[in-house]
């Protein structure tokens, strides 16, 4: 049962054009305190908008702490993270022991969240990470993803988890052990303002998914919510490969009238998971569930909206590697106004970048698509068996 917390301020940021100018200000006013966790931190114009941002915070006396991914973010450029230690930020690797020759659980538990707190004043939560909207090749709108900014009470949730994981990850690379009671690096916890005080009046609830006493809590608040739906769910997310519980869910949810919603991506970005994930579209086809695929760009969002109430924005795709392996983090939103803006957001771009998937022609489609699609399905159970989350489907 998602708690969501009220008093709070929510904006929805769409791509980085309106992410890191907000991101880059919260920096630039920061006084005390930044945590901010990213799975990619590319050596692009973006980078060194945050980096250069960061680093002048740090330089000033703000305790910056910097957590990346070692995967994600293993090819971090030297003269990032020279400049950063330089202005005296802290900066961790999360998981640094990488193998490509390896499929154990362990090395695929990766850090993919990625959240921001500044302060305790000002949070920031979504799928965006530190990198150009147009990195990606062959790409020439922006890619497709949203964030959230939050002041209110959800902030010192969002401090909390941070603190946590960065206190971990601390412990675990043999550093010297930060506790959150002190706060990191000795800098003592109640030197900061605390803003638990209402900023509006939209209700949220911030949900982290670990490999501890939260390795569920996202897939099981999607199910909630979709089970409780009762006129419509529409779901974007990019890479979507979710297992039984979740494809039932939808059945059922398309079985008792709620008009539900796909939208996914279209382009090849992973050749093997946009084929694998095919696989699994005529049977939610066959229940009345649409889907549409977007094409103007690569799709990188992860969010959806339930009844026009309620929301989701966050950093998990809904396949086994988000949802059962990697550290993710959702913000959930009880607020019509708010849904019913991201709603209208991904209700255009599904009218000028998508198309739909007709269910006829897909039960049509040519015997090599067919091949490819079921190869591509049998490969992807295969390492996910490997994996140890067969269990997943």
């Amino acid at each position: 049962m998602l708690e969501y917390v009220p008093g709070n301020r929510l904006v929805l940021l769409h791509n980085g054009e309106q992410y890191f100018p907000e991101l880059t200000r919260a920096i630039d006013g920061a006084r005390h305190e930044i945590f901010l966790e990213t799975y990619l931190f590319a050596d692009d114009q973006t980078g060194s908008l945050v980096a250069d941002a960061l680093s002048r915070a740090a330089a000033r006396g703000v305790a910056v702490q910097l957590l990346l991914d070692g995967f994600g973010a293993r090819d971090l450029a030297p003269r990032f993270r020279e400049m950063l230690e330089r202005a005296g930020a802290k900066v961790q690797v999360y998981r640094p022991n990488v193998s490509p020759w390896t499929l154990r659980r362990s090395r695929l538990r990766r850090l993919h969240r990625k959240i921001v707190c500044v302060d305790d004043t000002v949070a920031f939560v979504g799928g965006i990470n530190i990198i150009d909207d147009f990195h990606t090749p062959r790409q020439t709108p922006p890619r497709f993803d949203y964030a959230v900014r939050i002041e209110g009470p959800v902030v010192e949730r969002v401090r909390e988890a941070a603190a946590r994981l960065w206190a971990l990850t601390a412990w675990a690379n043999f550093r010297k052990r930060v506790t959150d009671r002190t706060g990191a690096f000795g800098m003592r916890r109640n030197h900061l303002p605390r803003w638990s005080a209402p900023a509006g009046d939209q209700r949220a609830a911030l949900v982290v998914r670990d490999n501890l006493r939260h390795r569920r809590d996202i897939e099981e608040a999607y199910l909630s919510l979709i089970g409780s739906a009762r006129r419509e769910i529409l779901i974007a997310n990019s890479y979507f490969f979710p297992g039984r519980r979740f494809r039932h869910a939808l059945v059922s949810a398309a079985a008792r009238g709620v008009h539900g919603t796909l939208l996914l991506q279209g382009r090849v970005e992973y050749a093997l998971l946009h084929y694998a994930s095919r696989a699994l579209y005529g049977s939610l086809l066959d229940a009345g569930v649409e889907i549409h695929e977007y094409h103007r760009s690569f799709l990188h969002a992860k969010v959806a909206v339930f009844d026009g109430r309620q929301a989701c924005v966050g950093s998990s795709n809904i396949d086994p590697f988000s949802l059962l392996l990697a550290r993710e983090a959702n913000l959930f939103v009880d607020d019509a106004a708010f849904a019913a803006e991201l709603r209208g957001n991904l209700i255009e771009a599904m009218r000028l970048g998508a198309q739909p998937v007709p269910p006829r022609q897909w039960k049509r489609k040519p015997l090599r698509l067919r091949v490819r699609i079921w190869l591509a399905y049998a490969l992807a159970r295969l390492f996910i068996a490997m994996a140890g989350v067969d269990r997943y489907h």
